[in-house]
């Protein structure tokens, strides 16, 4: 197995959880921790950063490209930015998933490269 590839799936079920485990009933949309824990006013967007910065450093552990890394860090910046507007911030974490994204960059630079071995259908 090529390096890295287990470190990503870490990765993609840690984003999963942040942005995507649970699913609102009759509405299809799914969130996770991430928007659960921004609606604790003052800490949440705070702590939902450490994790988005956890997952950026392990990117760059893994090689990422520096263009790479910053898209994810201006991803990470933007979810931090308006998730600190009440309401609008939370409604906003809703749709714009911004860990899913950060890993899906990880894989597609990394993949770009043949760094690490495409998922599996």
């Amino acid at each position: 197995m090529t390096p890295g590839v287990d470190k990503i799936g870490r990765l993609e079920r840690l984003a999963t959880w942040l942005d995507s485990r649970f699913l609102i009933p009759g509405t299809g949309w799914a969130i996770g921790f991430d928007s659960l824990i921004g609606l604790i006013p003052g800490i949440g967007d705070g702590a939902s950063a450490l994790v988005s910065l956890y997952i950026i450093s392990q990117a760059r552990d893994l090689g990422v490209r520096k263009r790479t890394l910053t898209k994810m860090a201006g991803n990470a910046l933007v979810d931090f930015i308006l998730g600190t507007i009440p309401l609008v911030g939370d409604l906003f974490d809703i749709g714009f998933k911004a860990n899913l994204r950060n890993v899906a960059l990880i894989r597609a630079d990394l993949e770009g490269r043949d760094r690490i071995v495409p998922r599996q259908s």
